[in-house]
């Protein structure tokens, strides 16, 4: 009968417990996916449907599509919308990145994140921080281009280097060999 009652307050003890994590699970996740919402992550995918639009509307004019055929462009902008959807779309994401956060933050930090980015300063980073990274982008990119034909110039001088010499180079004077 005290084995019974062991086991009995084991599994009450067992179930209380994992209850707890579940509810500590529970809360992380809501706080991950409070710092989501704050950051605009539902939004960060916009660009790249942006850009497909844009690919298919040159593509449209490049072919010089008459304007009849306007409707055969929406459908195919739309199948692509679909198929960016299906690949990317917000309810794709959010459990990846929902994860990615919880698993690299704890619930603590993310609420200490959250309590930031809600405050005038994190507000004002939020709104700042696309055209910053804009800037920062062009500022390597400005600042990078010297380098790239001397690295171009360096990854052919290695490869020379490195590949094998399709036929070296007859010394002055010798004689080519001959066949027996």
């Amino acid at each position: 009968m005290t084995k019974l009652r062991v086991l009995c307050s084991a599994a009450v003890l067992l179930a209380c417990a994992s209850g707890q994590v579940l509810a500590d699970a529970a809360s992380h996740t809501a706080s991950a996916e409070t710092f989501l919402k704050l950051m605009n992550a539902d939004k960060g995918t916009v660009g790249l449907y942006g850009q497909v639009q844009q690919m298919f509307s040159q593509r449209f004019e490049q072919l010089k599509a008459p304007a009849a055929k306007k409707a055969t462009l929406e459908t195919y902008t739309a199948k692509a919308n679909a198929a960016l959807d299906g690949a990317v779309g917000w309810d794709k994401l959010k459990p990846d990145l929902v994860k990615l956060y919880t698993s690299n933050f704890s619930e603590s930090e993310l609420k200490d994140m959250i309590a930031f980015y809600q405050s005038s300063t994190g507000k004002k980073m939020l709104e700042k921080m696309p055209q910053l990274s804009g800037e920062a982008a062009r500022i390597t990119q400005v600042r990078l281009e010297p380098a790239v034909p001397v690295v171009n110039k360096l990854l052919e001088d290695m490869t020379a280097e490195l590949s094998p010499k399709s036929a070296e180079p007859a010394k002055k004077g010798a004689e080519p060999a001959k066949k027996p």
